[in-house]
């Protein structure tokens, strides 16, 4: 029987592994281009297909009509010259020849056509709107163009090559499992999936996807535990006669709300800072306290998501139901104060990726 497995996403910064100045901006420049091919390139995918699947539609003056969108050469009733997946990649491959990877256009195309799949019924009842690419996404590219992966010992680093470029990663102080994934992944013990790439102030990001298998506990199916979320209590959890509360207010409430009054006095401060720079050198401080609330949330909430799922791990809970979320995320919507500082959304996914990599079936109620 082979292994339940389960995809992860990290983010690692990448650095041009060239000599000179000159050939790593020649590098990044060529990156941004891809990108900007890529964003518009993923615009026209979509609103070809919404146009293909809509055709019935725009077809209203024409009583009788019967389409296929199918191949001509193999049904009669086909309106298209080729395959319904080949039509959106001609059209971007043909405006963008030359300009960008053609991997980068049919990992892209292959994507969408799947997401939009997906939607395809809400799309048809007008209940969900289009994607809407931003300039700044990050572009896929299959694991197949990664070459010469390995651990640089004088670097101290990762190096590869993809499409014919030399990165080393930059890893800085890390504390999580991104160098163990990646020394899985040279050692061959785990696999690396479609992947992308994201540039954001000059700098590169790999978004590698690792394909790992899920933990193995001796859990029981028939032990459930229920799980409320609040903000009171970050998490109470209970099975049976053992119960656990995680996080309280005062713990989490007191160290964001300062941070939060801290960033208003830096908003206030604001104006007689000084300039040379304009907003940016006069905002920095805005900016930092920005930041630091950020880092100090997704903190907490992988704090308080671990200890719930060892909780469950302890007591062999085969299966969590969080209770009562529905009318709690309602009850924050009507309060302002709770909707600014709820922040249980996140929560409830990263305790939904930690139960998963558990193997334990999570319910929310």
């Amino acid at each position: 029987m082979e292994k339940e497995t389960m995809k992860l996403t990290r983010k690692i910064q990448l650095l041009v592994d060239l000599p000179t100045k000159e050939e790593r901006k020649e590098a990044l420049d060529t990156l941004y281009q891809w990108q900007n091919r890529c964003f518009r390139a993923a615009n026209l995918i979509v609103t070809h297909l919404y146009v293909q699947e809509m055709i019935k539609e725009f077809l209203y003056l024409s009583a009788g009509v019967q389409y296929k969108l199918a191949d001509e050469k193999k049904d009669e009733l086909g309106l298209l010259q080729r395959s319904r997946i080949n039509t959106t990649y001609r059209v971007v491959s043909d405006r963008f020849k030359g300009e960008i990877p053609t991997n980068i256009l049919s990992t892209l195309n292959n994507a969408l056509i799947s997401a939009f799949n997906k939607n395809r019924p809400e799309y048809w009842r007008g209940e969900c709107s289009l994607k809407n690419f931003k300039r700044d996404m990050a572009f896929p590219f299959s694991m197949e163009l990664v070459s010469g992966l390995h651990y640089d010992d004088g670097k101290n680093a990762f190096c590869f090559s993809l499409f014919q470029i030399p990165f080393r990663t930059y890893l800085g102080k890390d504390f999580t499992d991104k160098k163990k994934l990646l020394e899985r992944v040279v050692a061959g013990e785990t696999k690396l999936c479609t992947s992308h790439i994201k540039l954001r102030d000059g700098k590169i990001f790999w978004l590698p996807v690792f394909e790992i298998e899920k933990e193995e506990h001796h859990l029981r199916p028939d032990v459930i535990a229920e799980a409320s979320l609040s903000l009171e209590y970050p998490i109470i959890v209970k099975t049976g006669n053992n119960k656990l509360t995680i996080g309280s207010k005062e713990e989490f409430m007191y160290r964001r709300l300062a941070i939060q009054a801290a960033r208003r006095r830096a908003q206030a401060g604001a104006t007689f800072s000084k300039s040379g720079k304009g907003t940016k050198r006069k905002l920095k401080s805005v900016r930092f306290f920005y930041q630091k609330e950020n880092r100090y949330i997704r903190h907490r909430i992988h704090v308080y998501s671990k200890k719930l799922i060892d909780f469950c791990i302890k007591h062999q809970v085969g299966t969590l139901i969080l209770v009562g979320q529905q009318d709690k995320i309602g009850i924050a919507k009507a309060e302002k104060f709770v909707l600014r500082n709820w922040s249980y959304y996140d929560l409830i996914i990263k305790i939904r990726y930690k139960a998963e990599k558990a193997g334990i079936e999570l319910l929310v109620e």
